[in-house]
């Protein structure tokens, strides 16, 4: 745990937030900010400061991060059929703690959201997984 990292605050309670799914690794909870009815973040509960920090130790976890949330977004009434999912790459983290974006609808999203979680500073679940298997 970082002690300055607002996401290890919101894990170990001392900054409330809408927690959604928790457990011994990882905790999925409501974005602060939704860019859509549906948008939450699922997050390690070990302090991991983003993509580029990832090893292929780290795969179990990813998939995790990503079962969980896309079962919470359907919980909750989100369209998995019309779901981005991903995380921001440095040096465009906001917050310096790996976090995965699950957002539902796509469509109801505004130019902006759609400006900040698309293009070359937003990238796949896929694309990570890739990455990370490609390191030696």
């Amino acid at each position: 745990m970082s002690t300055n990292c607002i996401f290890c605050k919101i894990i170990s309670d001392e900054v409330t937030s809408t927690k959604y799914f928790e457990n011994d690794e990882l905790l999925v909870f409501k974005d602060i900010k939704p860019a859509s009815k549906v948008h939450v973040l699922a997050i390690p509960k070990k302090h991991i400061v983003n993509v580029n920090s990832l090893t292929k130790s780290d795969i179990p976890l990813i998939n995790q991060l990503l079962e969980n949330g896309k079962r919470i977004v359907e919980e909750l009434g989100g369209d998995t059929e019309d779901m981005l999912m991903g995380f921001h790459k440095p040096p465009f983290n906001s917050i310096s703690h790996l976090h995965l974006h699950l957002i539902s609808p796509c469509k109801d999203m505004s130019l902006i959201s759609r400006l900040m979680f698309c293009g070359w500073w937003f990238t796949s679940v896929d694309n990570v997984l890739t990455a990370i298997k490609s390191k030696l």
